[in-house]
């Protein structure tokens, strides 16, 4: 594993700390900061034990540290382009030193290895703002109390290194020790149990990322939380809490909720857990693809039919609205339902009651209805596909699932949650994912959402050897991540020095002699630079990059002076 001492850093990070008295802003690394004084926010951190208990506050301060953290490691992967590993961990501690948290000093050199994901990490926090607070407020403490920074540190090294790493302080000035002490390794490999990883769990029915322990413990078979009756659902990203937080103020109401979202951003699973934290929860949950129904079937499915109703119809059954009875009826992909059937699922929602194909008797019916669309339903309505009282009926509560790309804090987690899935079933050790493949990962514009993720990483498993880690030519093929460059750039394949060749065909023909990821990307950046008339700061916009990342792309690949 390489080595590395924290020892300076080349970045001035006290020039990018922004001072505008006209506005009133302070900004650091581009992000609005604010002077806040440490005894007021030390005074609501008490209050918050006090009504919430200590539990519940250090999970809320360690969620709010691993955001900072890893949202300052985005800024300065994204915004400043500073993609080299060791520079990244060179700037983590002196920056949260600039913010007036700590000072960091290792206790021994930084270990980590690019091509594995292996990680090791050994400092000393000397001048705790939390341990002194606690300390103040409470006096001597029975368990370490540095949240928000145990939670910077995992969220930093987790974004940089494309896997989740887990820090534990295992000294703490504010129980009696001389200094404040913190390790961090992998999270598989660590041996912290479920109760320390809560604060990835904004809500109960968040599935947490599981340690060592936790799965010697429970068995990666049983660990499964889809087998409890909870789907996984993992996140810890601020666009994936807003829908979880959602979901939880409206769970125990009986009001119609509607998902909104692109293909494979996981409209089923988050309408599985609406329904496990309801009071429905015992109930049944009945799910149906409104799109997968052939036209002339749609009305049996939904409501039933009765024995002689059509040809075919050689017994009574229920439908869809009776099976769910008392629970939870999902109705995916809405906008496809015809409109004949639109007018009697909307007159189904209104009264509450149903009537079966070939039937007189009308049947009550009590559930909670979830739809979800992966359409613009206000653009359906005005191109007269979807009835316009049948969107304001569902439209109640809507909730909008961000896609991937804009949650993207998430992705570590996500791929350790679906390796470790296909490791196990698959009866293979994966040592971990490398940096090459984690930047690629990033870079990705994911148009298949989470699904593509899943299925990516079970492919990535099957082909990667045992007791290998995960490299890019396991999860992508070039073509894929070619046309995940171009849809990104907002560009396609230029046919038109081949007339009648399709985009597929010209990109096929790109790719002859590409022999790897590196050539893909310093072909692609040349062809946009190119295609800006060799205008940097253009070809970054193309790219939506800032100029400094695509310029430190280019020198990577030292295809042109940029000096």
């Amino acid at each position: 594993m390489k080595k590395f001492i924290d020892d300076q850093v080349k970045l001035d990070l006290d020039s990018l700390i922004k001072t505008n008295l006209d506005r009133g802003e302070i900004r650091l690394l581009g992000q609005r900061m604010l002077l806040l004084h440490g005894f007021s926010l030390a005074t609501l951190r008490r209050e918050l034990v006090d009504q919430l208990g200590i539990r519940k506050t250090r999970e809320i301060f360690t969620r709010l540290g691993y955001q900072q953290g890893s949202e300052d490691a985005r800024r300065l992967r994204d915004e400043y382009g500073i993609t080299d590993i060791t520079d990244m961990f060179s700037y983590g501690p002196k920056l949260r030193e600039t913010e007036g948290f700590v000072h960091n000093r290792a206790v021994d050199t930084m270990q980590f290895d690019e091509q594995t994901g292996e990680f090791w990490g050994d400092y000393y926090w000397e001048h705790s703002w939390e341990a002194q607070a606690h300390l103040e407020h409470f006096g001597i403490s029975g368990s370490p109390a540095c949240w928000m920074m145990t939670g910077y540190a995992c969220g930093y090294t987790t974004a940089v290194m494309g896997r989740p790493i887990f820090w534990k302080e295992i000294e703490c000035t504010a129980m009696g020790h001389k200094h404040c002490r913190v390790i961090g390794t992998p999270l598989e490999e660590s041996d912290e149990t479920e109760e320390g990883l809560r604060f990835l769990q904004i809500e109960d029915f968040i599935s947490p990322p599981r340690s060592r322990v936790d799965n010697e413990r429970a068995g990666m078979a049983q660990a499964d939380t889809e087998t409890a009756g909870l789907p996984d659902l993992v996140g810890a990203s601020r666009e994936f809490n807003k829908v979880a937080t959602l979901l939880k103020k409206v769970a125990n109401t009986d009001s119609t909720v509607l998902l909104l979202g692109e293909s494979g951003v996981g409209k089923e699973r988050f309408s599985k857990a609406l329904h496990s934290i309801s009071h429905r929860a015992d109930a049944p949950f009945i799910s149906i693809n409104c799109a997968a129904i052939p036209s002339e079937l749609v009305e049996a499915e939904l409501f039933g039919v009765e024995k002689g109703a059509y040809t075919g119809a050689v017994s009574s059954r229920p439908g869809k609205f009776e099976r769910a009875n008392g629970g939870t009826l999902f109705l995916d992909e809405i906008s496809s339902l015809p409109m004949e059937a639109q007018g009697k699922l909307l007159r189904a929602i209104q009264e509450r009651e149903i009537e079966r194909v070939g039937g007189s008797d009308l049947i009550n019916i009590n559930i909670r209805l979830v739809a979800a669309a992966n359409v613009d339903l206000k653009e359906e309505v005005k191109a007269g596909r979807f009835r316009e009282d049948l969107y304001y009926r569902v439209n109640i509560f809507p909730i909008e699932i961000p896609p991937l790309r804009q949650r993207k804090d998430d992705i570590p987690l996500l791929v350790n949650l679906f390796v470790n899935r296909y490791s196990e079933r698959i009866n293979k050790n994966i040592k971990g994912v490398t940096k090459k493949a984690v930047n690629a990962m990033l870079s990705y514009a994911w148009p298949g959402n989470v699904r593509e993720l899943e299925n990516i990483c079970e492919r990535a498993v099957i082909l990667a050897e045992d007791g290998e880690s995960l490299d890019i030519e396991h999860l992508f093929s070039c073509k894929e991540f070619a046309e995940s460059l171009l849809q990104a750039s907002g560009t396609t394949p230029d046919t038109e020095q081949a007339p009648g060749m399709s985009p597929n065909q010209a990109l096929d023909q790109i790719l002859v002699g590409v022999d790897s990821f590196d050539a893909l990307e310093g072909l692609f950046l040349n062809h946009v630079l190119e295609k800006s008339g060799g205008n940097i700061s253009a070809a970054a916009r193309l790219l939506n990059m800032p100029r400094g990342q695509f310029e430190y792309r280019l020198k990577k690949h030292e295809k042109i002076n940029v000096s």
